[in-house]
């Protein structure tokens, strides 16, 4: 025989707010839901987080009371009402400066009330009972200590006494070379302040020196902000100037990596940008040196390996191709330059066999890059650098027979202008370009799809002007030879200019 029951079991239901609204029992928020959203938007919490993590909702529910409780209030007593354990040290502080930090808030309502933190009532209670109006009522008490264990190698004493008088100043003086641990504290501390002014001035302060452990710290503490601002940094700065630096060689691979895959990455030319990535291999695999060396040697010790297999198909380069396929060797066109990267030995015979191939068709073609496909990540890179030394920034190129003159003009303070030009394989700009075996092309017209772009740093945000992609022939003489221009209105200083173009097919 089976027993049956009469009733159902039901949820319990609970009576919740003046106005008898009814709340299921619901992990792990069982109250008012009505109420927990007024709090959060009061609190400019995400209603979604807090029914995750309700005892962070606790935590900024009393960083709030005590803001608000002790903000014309100065420090009560020279007594300090708790004792900070930590890094072998002992630190004396006071209820309205701990509570700015969220890890210093736990341990000491841990300390103090053991479970409070399961009931916002039961905390509100505690923390009236503290309020600088209460204080004359209580009884002397034996000040509370905590202790805080810290595993993270970047945190020093020094940096931590820093952070620890951000708590009571509001603006501490940090040099660059304490803001890393600074900041290392401010994250262990959760001091939200102090770790933001710290990430906002490692971003203005990246340099050769510190772009590898600024860039590390952003990835270790997951600040998207501070690793973005080390990858655009870098993209400007590569090729021009760690590139003459022996910090090249403290660059991560992955963030090599990155900055070779985008689009902005700034160079002089492509083979510039070839060179500065040979001598990053160099540096990584000659520790000892403490010199830039000149590019000569580079080349001489790749050659130095035996010719039975080229450098990246040995142990030690295989896991250095992923960098060099994110390069656009097709963008390297000077016979000169191409007779260089086969007698290093360097590159797989099928690479430069794929480049040769391409360039060969292109001159049957007339120039057209048939082989070009996607010119975002594939048109051909020029750059010029403009600073405050001169008004105008030229260079002249050739590919294919066809030369063109770069420009940049500095027309008063802030307004620039870029654009480019055809030239003839007469004209006296020209003529230190053209040798005994230059390529000479006589056509009349040549049709290039080109983009032009500039990039400056202003209050440290960079600013990137562009034109669109424009398909246009250029002819010999005015208005044909000369293309859209690039206006810009900034004050930064210097300015990445950028031209991008291929020869489509015509």
């Amino acid at each position: 025989m089976k027993m049956l029951n009469p009733r159902k079991a039901r949820l319990e239901r609970r009576t919740i707010g003046s106005t008898n609204r009814w709340r299921f029992p619901k992990q792990p928020f069982s109250g008012d839901l009505l109420s927990l959203s007024q709090m959060c938007k009061a609190l400019n919490l995400d209603f979604d987080e807090a029914l995750k993590d309700p005892d962070r909702l606790c935590i900024s529910y009393i960083q709030k009371f005590f803001s608000e409780t002790f903000k014309n209030e100065a420090i009560q007593s020279e007594e300090a009402d708790v004792i900070l354990e930590c890094l072998g040290f002992k630190w004396e502080l006071h209820q309205p400066q701990l509570f700015q930090s969220e890890t210093l808030t736990k341990l000491y309502l841990a300390a103090l009330a053991p479970g409070t933190t399961s009931s916002l009532k039961g905390l509100e209670k505690l923390l009236q009972a503290q309020a600088p109006g209460k204080i004359k009522e209580r009884s002397p008490v034996k000040r509370i200590i905590i202790s805080l264990k810290i595993n993270d190698p970047l945190v020093t004493k020094a940096a931590f006494v820093t952070a620890l008088k951000n708590l009571y100043m509001s603006e501490v003086e940090m040099s660059m070379d304490d803001v890393l641990g600074v900041l290392a504290s401010a994250h262990i501390l959760q001091f939200s302040s102090l770790f933001q002014r710290c990430v906002a001035m490692m971003m203005s302060g990246l340099t050769p020196s510190t772009i590898k452990n600024f860039y590390l710290a952003g990835c270790k503490y997951k600040e998207e902000q501070l690793t973005t601002a080390c990858e655009k940094w870098l993209e400007m700065n590569l090729v021009p100037l760690m590139g003459t630096q022996i910090h090249l060689r403290k660059i991560p691979q992955d963030l090599l990596q990155k900055v070779l895959r985008s689009p902005r990455l700034f160079t002089f030319s492509e083979f510039h940008l070839l060179k500065t990535i040979l001598l990053w291999v160099f540096l990584q695999l000659n520790n000892k040196i403490q010199a830039i060396p000149i590019h000569e040697t580079v080349l001489a010790f790749f050659t130095s390996f035996p010719k039975n297999c080229c450098f990246l198909d040995r142990d030690t380069g295989q896991s250095l191709v992923p960098l060099f396929l994110c390069l656009r060797l097709h963008g390297i066109t000077r016979g000169e330059d191409l007779e260089e990267l086969r007698h290093i030995n360097f590159f797989p015979e099928s690479w430069l066999v794929r480049v040769t191939a391409n360039h060969y068709y292109a001159l049957e073609s007339g120039g057209d890059m048939v082989h070009l496909k996607d010119f975002t990540n594939q048109a051909l890179r020029f750059g010029l650098l403009f600073s405050q030394e001169y008004t105008t920034y030229s260079k002249m190129i050739a590919v294919y027979g066809f030369f063109f003159e770069i420009k940049g003009i500095k027309h008063d303070a802030t307004s620039y202008s870029f654009y480019m030009q055809r030239k003839r394989h007469t004209d006296l700009e020209v003529s230190s370009l053209v040798g005994e075996y230059t390529l000479v092309s006589l056509r009349a017209e040549r049709l290039v799809k080109y983009e032009i772009r500039a990039q400056a740093l202003v209050d440290g945000r960079w600013l990137e002007f562009r034109t669109n992609q424009i398909t246009q022939k250029f002819g010999f003489i005015k208005p044909t030879c000369k293309s859209h221009a690039l206006k810009i209105q900034t004050v930064g200083i210097p300015i990445y200019a950028s031209f991008a173009f291929i020869f489509p097919i015509s």
